[in-house]
């Protein structure tokens, strides 16, 4: 039953197109055009974390790792065609350019890298704005990979699901790492928390 309605939102989804949005989501879905925001979020974090920018670029490689490689491996033990490879669906899907991708799709790993980077980036700036304009981006990116016939809505939001899991357990353990090895210790550091020295009478 799920399957079924799974199909159901994507061919509604996927009608509901025209020539200018086919333009639109197939340049959204890209890799390149996003270099400039992921290099923004990058020089913020650097500005703003200064000394502990470099651990942050570690957590974020490991986590852009983790979120590509999982979603590779869930596809391969799912095994779960994309719509546009589906013989069930022949004929009824609109592809963008002729362009399907790889023969599996669950789970999407667009909607898995950019929820990825969208709760992870947003754990770290910490701003109304950003958060509501990077969530909104991660789902676009997602909706795009449906309106381009690449990946049900189930690929697309167990995807995001994971990716989503990933940024959070990234920063939560950034934030274990900070607390053992990265905080300063105050208590050595300021002399009103000096302990009393031994020559002096108490």
């Amino acid at each position: 039953m799920l399957e079924q309605l799974d199909r159901q939102l994507f061919l509604f989804i996927n009608s509901s197109n025209s020539p200018f949005f086919d333009q639109v989501m197939h340049a959204l879905s890209g890799k390149l055009i996003w270099v400039p925001l992921y290099l923004s979020i990058l020089i913020y974090l650097g500005i703003t974390y200064k000394r502990k920018f470099l651990i942050i670029l570690i957590f974020i490689i490991l986590a852009a790792t983790l979120a590509d490689q999982s979603s590779v491996l869930v596809k391969n033990i799912v095994q779960r065609l994309r719509p546009c490879n589906d013989p069930a669906l022949k004929g009824l899907i609109h592809l963008v350019n002729g362009e399907c991708g790889g023969l599996l799709g669950f789970v999407s790993s667009h909607a898995t890298n950019s929820f990825d980077v969208a709760l992870l980036s947003l754990l770290f700036i910490k701003k109304r704005w950003y958060t509501i304009s990077i969530i909104v981006w991660a789902l676009v990116i997602g909706y795009s990979r449906i309106y381009l016939g690449v990946h049900y809505p189930g690929d697309v939001l167990c995807g995001s699901l994971l990716g989503a899991f990933i940024g959070w357990s990234m920063y939560q353990l950034y934030i274990l790492t900070d607390n053992i090895i990265l905080q300063d210790k105050p208590y050595f550091n300021s002399s009103s928390n000096r302990p009393p020295s031994p020559l002096k009478g108490g």
